[in-house]
C-alpha cells in the first residue's frame, strides 16, 4: 500500500455489553475499527449502535485521531455506508458522500466476495478483538465512555508494540510513512445532516422530524429532498444537489 493513500473501515462482528444501572439491563456496543495502509497504525472506538450518526462520527473521529485525510476511503459493504452494492459504481449514502466531499476523501467500497479488498481492517478487527475486548471481557461497563475510557490505553499499546517480524512499531511507521503524506484536515470538523424525502402538503408545508417547515407555492404536491442537521432545514429538487 502506498503511503497516506488508504484508511480501511469497518465494525468488528464482537460487542461489548453495557450495563444500565437502573435495571441491570444491558444492550450491546459496536467497535468500529479503522487501520491505515501503510504503516498498520489502527483506530478503535466504541458506539452505542452501528447507525448512520455513529458511522460517520467514526470517521470524523478517526480523520482527528491520524491528523490528516487519505486520498481514498475504503468501507465494507455496509448498509450504513453502501444504499446499493455494484461492482463498478455503488451508491453510497448520501449522507456519506457529503462527509467525504468535505473532507476531500473518495470512497471505495469493498467489491462483494472479494476479501483482499478488506484483508487490511479485517486483520485489524480480528487484533482489536484479540488484544482489546479479549482484555476487558470481565469488566463490567455503564456507558459507551466508561468503554472508550478503558480501550484507549489498550489501542495506544498496540499501536506503540513493536512488530513481531518486522522491525519498528506502527507508531513509527506512521510518522515515517503515512504521516507526511496526508492531506490536512478542514479547518472545521464535517456537522452531521441527515437526507429524507418529503412530499409538499396542501398546505404548502413539508413534515421533517415531526416539525412543519414552508415550502414556495409552486412546489404544491411536490416530492422534494430534504437535508436537516442540527441548525439548518434545506429543501431541494430531486434533480438538485
Amino acid at each position: 500500500h502506498l503511503p497516506g493513500e488508504k484508511l480501511f473501515v469497518d465494525w468488528a462482528g464482537q460487542c461489548v455489553p453495557i450495563q444500565n444501572p437502573a435495571d441491570g439491563s444491558t444492550h450491546p456496543a459496536s467497535l468500529f475499527v479503522a487501520v491505515l495502509g501503510a504503516s498498520n497504525k489502527m483506530y478503535v472506538e466504541a458506539f452505542a449502535d452501528q447507525k448512520l450518526p455513529a458511522w460517520i462520527s467514526a470517521h470524523v473521529h478517526a480523520f482527528g485521531f491520524y491528523g490528516g485525510i487519505t486520498p481514498l476511503t475504503v468501507p465494507d459493504n455496509t448498509r450504513t455506508a453502501v444504499v446499493k452494492c455494484s461492482r463498478y459504481e455503488p451508491l453510497l449514502h448520501r449522507t456519506y458522500q457529503e462527509m467525504a466531499e468535505h473532507y476531500g476523501t473518495t470512497i471505495i467500497p469493498a467489491r462483494p466476495h472479494r476479501p483482499r479488498d478488506k484483508a487490511k481492517v479485517e486483520t485489524a478487527v480480528q487484533i482489536a478483538q484479540r488484544q482489546i475486548l479479549a482484555a476487558l471481557r470481565d469488566m463490567r461497563f455503564f456507558s459507551i465512555g466508561e468503554l472508550n475510557q478503558a480501550i484507549r490505553p489498550l489501542l495506544d499499546q498496540i499501536n506503540a508494540q513493536p512488530f513481531q517480524k518486522l522491525e519498528g512499531s506502527r507508531n513509527q511507521w506512521f510518522e515515517s510513512l503515512d504521516k507526511p503524506q496526508l492531506k490536512a484536515l478542514p479547518s472545521q470538523p464535517y456537522v452531521l445532516a441527515i437526507w429524507s424525502e418529503a412530499t409538499v402538503n396542501i398546505d404548502y408545508h413539508v413534515a421533517v422530524d415531526h416539525h412543519y417547515y414552508s415550502a414556495p407555492c409552486g412546489l404544491l404536491h411536490q416530492r422534494l429532498q430534504v437535508r436537516l442537521s442540527d441548525t439548518t432545514v434545506e429543501l431541494f429538487h430531486k434533480t438538485q444537489r
